[in-house]
């Protein structure tokens, strides 16, 4: 459920016009919901009600300040995958008790700043990261908690590009090595090994490989603790799919998905991490954009948007779906057509879909992509030298625009000519 809802005729976001936000900010823009980021938060945290559990948001699905803030003040964890991110984090109020490094590439650097400024723990992928963690964490005369991402080698059955789980993957080390690995922890002076940390990958809509790979981690759990391991955390990651399409079979619900969890986990007696992002972030958000021309092809009808590849790149890098829809709601009996929905930059990419069966639109018109506010802004960027979008936060009948459209002299200043060109 979403909070974007026809009234009067007009999409609203929560009870404002998106129109009217149009009218002020310009179009493209994205436009997220107080109220649906925030149900969707509590939704997982009821999920694993009576379980000793922290939901921890991936920022890497949105990354805006205020959208942290608002999870901060859910009391939600924060799941960071580089120093950018934690920097964020903290700057949004979120305690670095309650922040949780993750991602294959941390460098020194990132790993000192965590330590500096305080953390929940490190998901450690490789030993030679643990050993540089090791290192650094000596070197400041502090101990570094950690969780080792262990890879179970289980296809998580989505899009090749974000499945993160099977042998091949980057992510983790193997299971089957994971005795060894925490042995060698247990024995670096720098490290406190809290727990095991696994993720599979993204857009998951089956709850059977999420299953299959925890009662893996269940089973390595009683090893280690046999091996005389404190195994007092495991965290799951995240992954957990939404509806993109509406037509389709939706995805198990964060209640489904927790009392899986309590039956695969529940009698290991540990503290539960879970990290999602999309499925908090992505209903929470659309992308707003005008219709600049309307074009006849041979045999086709072409919508030229004035949002591109670079403000929205999952159709283009993933073949990802996107609702497509008017910002005027279609009289009852209204035809449609089909139309290949497209941006205006110099690329054949830029498209956001083929043959999609719309109302009839006009230049000028409004029209809004749903399940934006996920892998949208965070992914954008200024290809052709077109300004990042703004970014609007909605609450009841109020918004904010959290994220200002840059200039063009602001973009222009960024580079320097040196003196000898």
């Amino acid at each position: 459920m979403d909070h974007f809802l026809y009234r009067s005729g007009v999409l609203h976001a929560e009870d404002v016009s998106l129109a009217d936000i149009a009218a002020t900010v310009g179009t493209p823009f994205y436009c997220y919901s107080v109220a649906t980021l925030t149900r969707h938060f509590r939704l997982f945290d009821e999920a694993l009600a009576g379980t000793d559990h922290l939901v921890c948001y991936a920022m890497k699905a949105n990354s805006n300040l205020a959208v942290l803030k608002l999870m901060g003040d859910l009391g939600a964890g924060i799941d960071v995958v580089s120093g950018g991110e934690y920097r964020k984090a903290r700057a949004a109020g979120v305690p670095g008790d309650r922040i949780v490094f993750s991602g294959v590439g941390k460098t020194r650097e990132e790993m000192r700043l965590a330590l500096e400024g305080g953390i929940r723990q490190f998901n450690v992928e490789s030993e030679p990261e643990m050993a540089a963690l090791d290192e650094v964490a000596r070197s400041m005369g502090r101990v570094a908690p950690i969780a080792v991402r262990v890879n179970p080698d289980v296809d998580a059955k989505t899009h090749e590009k974000i499945a993160t789980g099977k042998s091949e993957n980057k992510f983790g080390i193997p299971i089957a090595r994971a005795k060894d690995v925490y042995a060698r922890a247990a024995a670096m002076p720098g490290l406190q090994v809290m727990g095991i940390d696994v993720h599979i990958g993204s857009q998951l809509t089956q709850l059977e490989p999420f299953e299959q790979a925890y009662g893996k981690v269940a089973e390595l759990t009683k090893v280690l603790r046999a091996e005389g391991h404190d195994i007092r955390r495991l965290d799951l990651g995240g992954g957990l799919g939404i509806p993109y399409e509406r037509s389709n079979a939706a995805p198990p619900l964060p209640v489904e998905y927790g009392a899986m969890v309590k039956r695969v986990l529940g009698d290991l007696e540990v503290e539960i991490e879970i990290e999602p992002g999309r499925l908090i972030a992505g209903n929470a958000g659309v992308l707003v954009s005008r219709v600049i021309y309307v074009k006849e092809g041979e045999g086709r009808t072409f919508l030229i948007l004035d949002a591109a590849m670079n403000d929205l790149v999952r159709p283009s890098m993933y073949g990802a779906y996107h609702d497509i829809v008017p910002l005027t709601e279609p009289a009852a009996g209204t035809g449609y057509a089909p139309h290949d929905v497209v941006g205006p930059v110099c690329e054949t990419g830029d498209t956001f879909a083929k043959a999609r069966d719309l109302p009839p639109l006009a230049e000028g018109d409004l029209v809004a992509f749903r399940s934006a506010g996920a892998y949208g802004a965070v992914m954008a960027s200024e290809y052709n030298t077109r300004p990042l979008v703004p970014e609007v936060l909605v609450s009841g009948d109020h918004f904010a625009v959290i994220r200002q459209r840059p200039s063009f002299d602001e973009i222009i200043n960024r580079d320097t000519i040196p003196e000898w060109l």
